[in-house]
């Protein structure tokens, strides 16, 4: 990978009245993210809201500008009426900010389809970029991993499925650290010839191509950490996101049943409550913050609409991390090594799933 100077003091847009808890959730986690890792945010949203949100709050020695935003894009709003129509929303103000260079990333919690539709239609697209794709960090056995894309797209082709490994390898390196991130395909067997024509496909572009391509990978390896990068469709990417999320939640509600059913599985947890709260940590969703849509000319970050505290202040850093790293200017410099991987762009996009 090559070398890169980080940028110093990047600046992140926020959507400050983003997902269903609004201003008073979103605002104290993007401020406590850019108390810790110390960079400029520009809260965008309904400005006597956020003023009186910030009432009260220490900014000091922090960089925070409100810009004002009268309009919302609700859950109810069609991702296209956003991008035509709702200009003085919040998402849109705000993805505006990073096209018209005022900032280097937007972060948001509210209408998903909305913040992806602003995302490729205002911010725009890598050159040689076919497809914008959400990217998601998953807990695993050892270490988080990278699945992609988890909804940004329904319907991929082989070539498509083949730049967001690309994007998620460099996404695996830039932000989780990894040195030489293991790209798997997601079928449903770890045999080469596995799959459907997508699949089968795709398995040959990704081994002839120069990421560390290490197979199929099937639903079930996904969590065992020997992967640092699954890659699939939208659709059953998203599909696969929903399920790990309701099965975490699931196994937390029996986990909690079940030990507090006896007195000694009561003190049992007592007992072992350092294991407990760590386990917790590992699975919850907070702890990764959001889904970058990677191919674009800005950092857009897209969070679940219940997102608490933790869940902003993470994917706020995230935001920031991508920014420092330049890892747009990484991924321009790995397509342009290899001008196949640009090969059959599309002209236009009509997938938005906005599932995150």
């Amino acid at each position: 990978m090559p070398n890169r100077q980080p940028v110093i003091a990047p600046t992140i847009a926020v959507d400050a009245m983003g997902g269903d808890h609004g201003p008073s959730v979103v605002i104290p986690g993007a401020l406590e993210a850019a108390r810790e890792d110390g960079f400029a945010l520009r809260l965008v949203g309904d400005q006597s809201l956020i003023e009186a949100q910030l009432q009260g709050l220490d900014l000091t020695g922090l960089d925070v500008d409100v810009v004002h935003a009268p309009e919302v894009a609700g859950m109810q709003d069609k991702p296209s009426d956003v991008v035509r129509r709702k200009k003085d929303s919040s998402i849109h103000v705000a993805v505006s900010l990073v096209k018209n260079g005022q900032a280097d990333g937007v972060v948001s919690a509210g209408n998903s389809g909305a913040t992806v539709a602003c995302g490729m239609f205002i911010v725009g697209r890598i050159p040689g970029i076919s497809r914008p794709a959400l990217a998601s960090v998953m807990p695993t056995a050892k270490q988080p991993m990278i699945l992609i894309d988890v909804g940004a797209n329904v319907d991929a082709k082989p070539r498509h499925l083949l730049q967001f490994g690309l994007m998620a390898d460099i996404m695996a390196h830039d932000v989780l650290g990894i040195q030489r991130p293991r790209v798997a395909l997601l079928s449903i067997g770890e045999e080469e010839g596995k799959g459907n024509v997508q699949v089968k496909e795709t398995f040959e572009l990704m081994r002839a191509s120069s990421l560390n391509f290490v197979g199929n990978a099937e639903g079930r390896d996904v969590f065992t950490g020997d992967v640092d990068v699954v890659v699939c469709d939208g659709f059953v990417g998203n599909v696969a996101l929903k399920l790990s999320e309701g099965l975490g939640q699931t196994m937390g509600h029996v986990l909690k049943r079940e030990i507090t059913r006896t007195w000694l599985g009561r003190l049992g947890t007592m007992l072992n409550m350092g294991g407990l709260k760590r386990f917790a940590r590992i699975v919850d969703y907070a702890e990764y913050g959001g889904a970058p849509l990677l191919g674009l000319k800005g950092i857009v970050v897209v969070c679940h609409g219940a997102s608490n505290v933790k869940a902003i202040m993470n994917a706020v850093k995230m935001a920031a991390r991508f920014v420092r790293q330049r890892s747009i200017a990484h991924l321009e410099q790995e397509l342009a090594k290899d001008p196949g991987l640009a090969a059959g762009n599309d002209a236009t996009h009509k997938n938005t799933a906005g599932a995150v």
